[in-house]
């Protein structure tokens, strides 16, 4: 009986030590997943279709993102042949089939940012995900890529993705340039499958090219053009994105289609003499033309148009 009462004492003990530690695990757990962030699976990326990597001391986890900033692909305009390739590649991953990383160069606001968008609105339901890595996290890029593996293992071809990094750039000293060109092309570590890295960038090459290094560069006594090795690396990097789509400030007529457009979207009347010489005079005062500038002319036009009708209505 006296052993009895000692375990039912020792189990009433072991409970009420369990109970007092409950709130402590619960802490701990939270304390856990913000930092290496929840269990990746399936699951997870069934229900989001869009993701962070965030790294923190060494550790890298998923923020899923639960408002995305959707785009249609159709409303870039002047850029058919750039989208045409990336749709295609885009087609081709999920599909299963060979496809090349992808580079978008150009100048600042001509929809590069933008076409990634487009790419996840056209063909989310069709399991494509995308991963935004900030440059400064590329350090920890191998471990994004262990964790869509493991987070994939038991649906290898329900869902592809593309790991985005957007404004891409490197000084001369930066992290993330070496774990970059391994991700890449080159490393041991094999890649998921159904993994692509997608960069925009306003540098063709990602980094700053000097004078001094392109005096580097010589002719041997055959004739052949020999680069010198600080520029051999810095050019060894956008060698590795295989499709490589270059992004340019459009002319004066495309300037004018798109403000049209987004005018005509807004349930406007198309662009009139009075809004036209607005819009040229609103790309003057900019320097220069895309569609980054023709869109914030356009919310400029339709708000002040929108405001004035509303004042009239209001007298």
């Amino acid at each position: 009986m006296s052993n009895s009462n000692e375990r039912n004492a020792t189990d009433r003990k072991f409970a009420g030590l369990i109970h007092r530690l409950e709130p402590v695990l619960e802490r701990v757990d939270r304390l856990l997943t913000q930092w290496v962030g929840g269990p990746v699976g399936p699951e997870l990326f069934e229900s989001r279709h869009a993701f962070r990597w965030r790294t923190g001391r060494g550790v890298g986890r998923l923020e899923p993102i639960d408002e995305i900033a959707k785009f249609d692909l159709d409303d870039l305009i002047g850029i058919d042949r750039a989208l045409e390739a990336l749709d295609r590649n885009t087609r081709q991953l999920l599909a299963g089939l060979p496809f090349n990383d992808v580079l978008l160069h150009g100048e600042r606001g001509t929809g590069k940012s933008s076409a990634v968008r487009g790419l996840l609105s056209r063909y989310a339901d069709d399991g494509l995900r995308v991963v935004e890595v900030d440059r400064n996290d590329l350090a920890e890029l191998p471990q994004l890529l262990v964790r869509l593996r493991e987070g994939t293992a038991t649906v290898p071809d329900r869902y592809s993705f593309l790991v985005f990094c957007d404004d891409l750039s490197f000084g001369d000293a930066e992290l993330g340039f070496r774990e970059l060109k391994a991700a890449l092309e080159g490393g041991i570590e094999a890649r998921p499958s159904r993994v692509c890295v997608i960069a925009t960038s306003n540098r063709r090459h990602l980094l700053p090219e000097t004078m001094a290094e392109n005096r580097q560069a010589r002719l041997d006594e055959t004739g052949q053009l020999h680069l010198g090795e600080v520029l051999e690396e810095k050019l060894a990097l956008a060698d590795r994105f295989g499709l490589v789509l270059g992004f340019y400030a459009c002319d004066q007529p495309t300037y004018l289609e798109i403000v049209d457009h987004w005018l005509l979207d807004a349930g406007l009347d198309s662009l009139d003499e009075l809004a036209r010489e607005a819009a040229l005079r609103f790309a003057l005062e900019r320097g220069g033309r895309s569609g980054r500038i023709a869109r914030q002319f356009a919310n400029e036009w339709i708000g002040r148009t929108r405001l004035g009708e509303s004042l009239r209505s209001a007298r």
